[in-house]
């Protein structure tokens, strides 16, 4: 396929994307405004200021919060976390 014909199935393909983003718009326009699930708490839901327990977090994976608290680990030289 040459470089002109390969730009040609792309703008088609972009020109379909384009008529379906339309229409999936008007679909949504024209549907019923979506309900909250039977059972589900109107409003907001308050979350309460105290302190959550510690034994929630006990068997908790640390991955990916940062280094668990305590001194310094040396890590590879000349790399450091953004």
């Amino acid at each position: 396929m040459s470089l002109h014909d390969e730009l040609n199935a792309v703008l088609h393909r972009l020109d379909d994307l384009a008529a379906k983003v339309e229409r999936l718009e008007r679909a949504a326009a024209a549907a019923p405004p979506a309900r909250p699930p039977a059972g589900a708490p109107p409003g907001m839901v308050t979350v309460p200021e105290t302190p959550y327990d510690g034994a929630l977090w006990t068997d908790a994976d640390d991955e990916g919060l940062g280094r668990p608290p305590g001194p310094a680990r040396p890590g590879p030289r000349g790399r450091r976390a953004p």
